[in-house]
């Protein structure tokens, strides 16, 4: 099979590749490619940040940036984007200086701000980690600084979860964060990128469809290309996919990308449920989520790092049904639908807990796709709090998730949806809980019963992360947390304290 020429914009200019197999990362064509070594290759799993590279693309008129790990992240899918390496910061010809210094100070600026605040806080020993941290510096530079948005002290540390340091310390790398603001500002000349990436595109409409790396514009094309080509392997963010190849090895000869067609790329406002595509980022579903459920913010920036949330998708996670993903325990818990679209059937829609038959199976025929997820809007009464516990409080899996949505009126609870995840071979509904809950007035001695009820439902595993018989105490010491919550008991927890010291 041929694949199109792998085009992007660097430094101002187009770059094109001929003959780029349609599985290698976009890690390994920087660094054995194009030489750009400087891009870091440590974990190969998304999990250090040393590979991070910035992305910029345009929507609605409008240049968005994105740190994201490049070491899982298929070179393919860049196609039609602007890219920044750490190279690039000091010696890209379209970022400037801004402001009204003298011509003379302005060509002495060689840093950009991202990497001068590294210098001067002292933020890098031994320097391996230091490229990942700039470039994740530079993506929040361009989205909070450049904008006028103050970097907290807070928000440095969610966004530079993703990004580990093994000697210098964070203490300097979340000072450099702050900061940058005060140093001298360099912008993107945004206008000229953009009208670049326009260029970009209409030269790549020139080539041949692409027989090894499909990635369809829009819906119909990707169900046609679905049921036509029902071997290839399916990827969004490749969060997932991409440790196949890194860590398993295995190579795809034809990858079908559903993150290009734009009606799977789209938050729908209802005003009786939102619609988010399967091609939304993590961090645009977590937004459209939190922004009806405020409380649900530190639940979702504890979803691995910045970095992955990215890249990955919200109906990648879904799709791909690993037990111990956090969105699914979420959803089920939201009373969320899924759409699933072929081009001969159309569509069908099921509750999300109807999707999976086993250990990262499902019900999806070989010409279907997951196209959306419906999440209903929250009820008057609805008491919704979502657990996440882990060995660490950053960028770790979890051992136990846990979310209880409660319809509670009078003192009663009306009705119960109850989500769990890393305690059965797929997500999970507890309904045998939610039945001993529903109807029940809503006292200390019901939460009790229901613990016990909700630890006899599953028998989670023991491995790595956490043993069976803990995972049962957690579940239930998970569920009277909830009800002292709901009684007004401050949530006080370890990884509370652990945040707190850090910020």
């Amino acid at each position: 099979m041929t694949t199109r020429p792998l085009q992007f914009l660097r430094r101002g200019q187009p770059v094109a590749l001929g003959n780029v197999p349609p599985d290698r990362t976009l890690l390994e064509v920087l660094r054995e490619d194009l030489g750009c070594t400087g891009t870091k290759e440590g974990c190969g799993e998304g999990d250090c940040g040393a590979c991070t590279v910035v992305l910029g693309e345009e929507r609605d008129g409008q240049l968005h940036y994105s740190a994201v790990n490049s070491c899982i992240r298929l070179a393919h899918s860049v196609d039609g984007m602007a890219l920044w390496t750490v190279e690039d910061l000091a010696e890209d010809p379209l970022i400037q200086p801004v402001g009204d210094a003298p011509a003379a100070a302005r060509q002495a600026i060689t840093l950009h701000p991202a990497q001068e605040a590294m210098v001067q806080c002292h933020g890098s020993q031994c320097g391996f980690c230091t490229p990942g941290f700039v470039m994740s510096l530079f993506g929040m530079y361009q989205n909070h600084v450049c904008h006028g948005h103050p970097i907290t002290r807070e928000l440095a540390q969610e966004e530079l979860s993703g990004n580990l340091c093994r000697c210098t310390g964070y203490r300097p790398i979340l000072d450099a964060a702050q900061q940058m603001a005060s140093l001298p500002g360099m912008a993107v000349n945004e206008s000229e990128v953009l009208q670049k990436l326009k260029l970009l595109r209409h030269d790549a409409l020139a080539h041949a469809a692409d027989s090894a790396y499909i990635a369809p514009s829009t819906l119909p094309e990707l169900l046609a290309a679905r049921a036509a080509h029902p071997g290839a392997q399916v990827v969004a963010g490749c969060t997932d996919v991409g440790l196949w190849v890194t860590k398993q090895h295995k190579q795809y000869a034809q990858v079908l990308d559903v993150t290009r067609a734009a009606e799977l790329r789209q938050v729908v406002q209802h005003p009786d449920a939102i619609h988010i595509g399967a091609a939304v980022t993590l961090t645009d579903a977590f937004a459209a989520l939190t922004a009806q459920w405020p409380q649900l913010h530190r639940f979702a920036t504890r979803f691995a790092g910045l970095p992955v949330r990215n890249s990955g998708t919200l109906g990648g996670n879904v799709a791909n049904g690993s037990p111990i993903g956090d969105s699914m325990p979420l959803l089920i818990a939201l009373r969320a639908q899924v759409v699933l679209a072929s081009q001969a059937r159309g569509e069908r829609q099921l509750p999300l807990e109807h999707l999976y038959t086993g250990y990262r199976q499902n019900v999806m025929a070989t010409d279907e796709l997951l196209v959306r997820i419906v999440v209903p809007r929250p009820s008057a009464q609805e008491q919704l709090r979502a657990y996440k516990i882990s060995k660490r409080f950053d960028d770790d899996i979890s051992a136990v998730c846990l979310v209880l949505n409660l319809d509670i009126a009078d003192g009663t609870v009306q009705s119960a949806s109850i989500g769990a995840g890393g305690v059965a071979a797929t997500p999970a509904r507890a309904r045998q809980t939610e039945a001993a809950l529903t109807g029940q007035p809503w006292t200390e001695a019901t939460a009790q019963r229901a613990a016990a009820v909700l630890q006899a439902e599953f028998s989670p595993i023991s491995d790595m992360r956490a043993s069976g018989a803990y995972r049962r105490q957690v579940l239930g010491s998970l569920l009277q947390r909830y009800w002292l919550e709901s009684q007004g008991q401050p949530s006080v927890s370890l990884d509370t304290l652990t945040l707190e010291a850090a910020v």
